[in-house]
């Protein structure tokens, strides 16, 4: 940590990792919906509920990782403090209200209705507010750097789009295809358009700060992004367009754009290892290496692989709306922002703490579990979503029908889903472990064999 107003990270990080462990016991509350015929939480949480948690609190905790790790990036870049700590602080209790408020709503029946938007009005107006204290912020601490790097442009950039593209979600429209329309504006080009910048540029950050690269290998790739979510993430939405009454070729166009955003950010990630590779630099914190080389993967499978073959029209006219969908969903959100999130959290937290040695063995575990847990669940979602896709679409069974066909699925699903909270249980528990000093730890002997 070379500035003192970074320290505001932390507790952005705090309140992430708290709403990630929320968020994954609702998605266990959510799935066992699939797999029990009695449910004693129906009358409370009902599926339309606690699925609207799950989604919402995925989002809102990816925001506060964002955000904190916007805080931790833009003073080393900027080469300054933070313009103002005590706005950074308001932001963050007004958007830890909001959220509080949201999912109280919720439960109670206090909702907009709109999937991933059910936020009542006078709560996206809160939403908006805090996106423009953050926004006021971030410009004005860059405005007092001596010279403008490329991460600082594309996050900015990014957090720019992520605030606009909000703006059309607060409006209610009586036309259902016109408010769906703007609807896949947030939902779509803010996940493969704003969020894919911020994810480009962060992963930009860590890789040039853990391996010592040259910055224009790495800013190379960013300009790369920018063009591809600039010309492939507007015109990929198209896959959704054909769905609410717009011509066929939307469907064409949209399959074939929607897969390359992921594109650059693997590259930089190969590109950048073989550059260490070469030089033979030794990477002191692996373990941030090796989340971040995971994200990449991942979010390169997730959302391209998965998304190419699942948006790839012949197919995408059979599957969307399905199990598919979610298969999809679960795997790209996973590798591209849930991921990158924990690796920026694995870089910052410890300079944060002012620790530069501590055990990996959790955080190793806990990529483990998480992956090939999540790699069961898209796997059960997928073969859950083709058996309903068939039943349902090709032979024209009723909805609930099919539902009793894919139980084996939403089994298989379930179970994996524990064992992927268990390895956010290990995340949490390292995340809080990383507070104690390395003399806490044993000392430098015992530290260094226990690094991995």
């Amino acid at each position: 940590m070379k500035y003192e107003t970074q320290k505001i990270a932390y507790d952005y990080f705090v309140i992430a990792t708290v709403l990630f462990g929320f968020q994954v016991i609702f998605g266990l509350i959510t799935g066992a919906k699939y797999v029990w015929d009695f449910d004693p939480l129906i009358n409370i949480l009902p599926f339309n509920t606690s699925r609207a948690i799950h989604i919402n609190l995925l989002i809102v905790w990816l925001l506060f990782g964002f955000m904190g790790g916007t805080y931790y990036l833009v003073p080393e870049e900027a080469e300054t403090e933070i313009y103002s700590p005590k706005l950074a602080k308001l932001q963050l209790y007004l958007l830890a209200a909001i959220a509080l408020s949201a999912i109280t709503g919720y439960v109670f029946g206090w909702s907009w209705g709109m999937p991933f938007l059910e936020q009542p009005t006078v709560l996206k107006i809160g939403i908006v507010i805090v996106a423009l204290i953050f926004l006021f912020n971030v410009f004005m601490t860059t405005m007092k750097t001596r010279k403008w790097t490329v991460i600082q442009a594309v996050l900015l950039l990014g957090l720019v789009l992520l605030a606009v593209l909000f703006l059309f979600g607060i409006f209610f429209m009586k036309n259902l295809s016109t408010q769906y329309y703007y609807w896949f504006w947030i939902i779509h080009l803010w996940t493969e358009g704003a969020w894919e910048l911020i994810a480009s540029a962060i992963m930009a950050f860590i890789l040039l700060k853990i391996t010592g690269v040259e910055r224009e290998l790495v800013e190379k790739w960013l300009y790369v992004e920018v063009g591809l979510v600039l010309f492939t993430g507007i015109t990929g939405t198209g896959h959704h367009y054909y769905w609410i009454g717009t011509p066929k070729y939307w469907l064409w166009i949209g399959g074939a754009f929607g897969a390359l955003e992921p594109l650059p950010i693997l590259l930089m990630v190969i590109d950048t290892l073989r550059n260490v590779r070469e030089r033979k630099v030794e990477i002191e914190n692996k373990i941030v290496l090796y989340w971040a080389v995971g994200s990449a993967v991942f979010h390169f499978l997730g959302a391209g692989v998965w998304g190419f073959a699942h948006n790839f029209p012949q197919i995408n006219q059979w599957t969307h709306g399905t199990q598919v969908t979610a298969s999809h969903a679960h795997f790209a959100f996973f590798g591209a922002y849930v991921m990158l999130n924990i690796t920026m959290i694995y870089f910052a937290v410890p300079k944060l703490k002012g620790i530069t040695l501590f055990r990996h063995g959790l955080s190793l575990l806990a990529l483990r579990a998480m992956t090939f847990s999540m790699l069961m669940m898209v796997f059960a979602f997928a073969i859950a979503g083709i058996v309903q896709t068939y039943l349902q679409r090709v032979l024209g069974m009723d909805y609930l029908s099919t539902q009793g066909f894919m139980k084996l699925w939403f089994t298989v699903l379930w179970i994996s889903a524990w064992g992927f909270a268990s390895g956010v249980v290990l995340y949490i528990i390292d995340f809080f472990r990383i507070g104690k000093t390395a003399k806490a730890l044993g000392g430098l002997k015992d530290i260094q064999e226990n690094l991995i």
